[in-house]
């Protein structure tokens, strides 16, 4: 009893910002600004026109597409890499799994130049394929270590079976092995899903008005004048959304998915 009080009073302390930030979009300007906080509200809609005035649309369409694009390739990419190093693992395995995770320690910043200068001489710079195809590079090291997992879990008596039947690889890939890990492939979309809409750093340095993110448009409330904190809520609730209703969806996939071979 006293576990699940404790479990609870965790969860909603965690919930409480997110569901603080959607009550403030509902709120005016002045009763979002008030000291001590504004409990009791007539809920308003000023917030979410003004943010729709703003033209949010073209900033959500534009991260719809970089976000799905990229998750569709990081899946696609990954898919064979991760049975190579699981399924048929080499010599120099571990090695080239650690150069796949190295590369996440690299740190953005140290990058970005480069990036930049070459994204300016291609003629890609505020390209919605730029994000596209460095939002692929960011993720799939981690899916390639996520999937392998996966992977690692699925009986070689399946494969094996398989083989003898006279299977070929395509065929086990597609018949065999993806509908045993499909709960892991969803965790793994979902993740990059995540990572590539909260993405920041490379869609404000490389955009400027065709192809910015809904990040980059979330930082326009931030202005001299102070901080717009009932139209950030309302903008930051509509740019969780899509996120959440995801996840939603998919939390009986991410859930098996995230605990395959937990238990045996």
């Amino acid at each position: 009893m006293a576990l699940t009080t404790l479990t609870w009073v965790l969860g909603l302390a965690f919930f409480f910002p997110v569901l603080w930030m959607a009550l403030t979009g509902f709120k005016s300007e002045a009763e979002a600004y008030s000291d001590p906080p504004t409990l009791f509200f007539v809920p308003t809609l000023e917030q979410y026109r003004s943010v729709f005035d703003r033209g949010v649309l073209p900033y959500l369409l534009n991260s719809v597409w970089a976000t799905l694009i990229s998750a569709i390739l990081v899946i696609v990419l990954a898919t064979p890499a991760a049975y190579a190093l699981s399924i048929k693992p080499v010599k120099r395995t571990q090695d080239v799994l650690f150069f796949f995770i190295s590369t996440k320690m690299l740190p953005v910043a140290a990058v970005i130049v480069p990036l930049y200068v070459a994204a300016q001489q291609l003629s890609l710079a505020d390209n919605i394929w730029t994000l596209v195809v460095l939002y692929t590079a960011m993720n799939l090291p981690i899916a390639v270590w996520m999937m392998r997992s996966f992977f690692m879990e699925v009986p070689k008596e399946m494969l094996e079976a398989a083989r003898v039947d006279g299977a070929t690889l395509p065929q086990m890939l597609r018949q065999v092995l993806m509908p045993v890990v499909l709960p892991g492939v969803a965790a793994t979309a979902l993740i990059c899903l995540i990572f590539s809409w909260n993405e920041f750093f490379f869609a404000v340095n490389l955009t400027a008005a065709r192809a910015a993110t809904v990040p980059v448009f979330l930082v326009g409330f931030i202005t001299s004048e102070g901080l717009y904190w009932a139209q950030l809520s309302a903008a930051a609730t509509l740019a969780s959304l899509p996120v959440i209703l995801a996840g939603w969806a998919a939390q009986k996939q991410l859930v098996r998915g995230l605990s395959m071979g937990a238990v045996k």
